[in-house]
């Protein structure tokens, strides 16, 4: 697995999982509320996880503009309850990073 660090406004969060064969971006309801971040818009889906489980999204945060090795990208954050999500990460990005820049 590939780990690298990503920029939010002024935080720097370390030890974020890059995932190739992910589908979608996947933040922490506890770092969203630890960077400020704005209230999720309502996710229209369930995520099918590794281990086959379904889960409910918390929402969405669409448009969030982050730096990757100082390169810019607007990209789409999917919210997960803490327990869904690898404890190792807090922030997990995927193929489909990008949204357009």
């Amino acid at each position: 697995m590939v780990v690298i660090q990503v920029q939010i406004g002024k935080n720097t969060i370390k030890d974020v999982l890059l995932r190739g064969g992910s589908r979608v971006n996947i933040i922490t309801k506890q770092l969203r509320l630890r960077l400020g971040l704005p209230k999720p818009k309502l996710a229209p889906y369930n995520l099918r996880m590794a281990d086959r489980t379904t889960t409910k999204p918390m929402g969405l945060i669409r448009a969030l503009k982050i730096y990757v090795h100082g390169i810019p990208y607007i990209t789409t954050f999917t919210i997960l309850h803490n327990s869904v999500v690898d404890s190792s990460y807090s922030m997990c990005v995927g193929e489909t990073m990008v949204d357009g820049c």
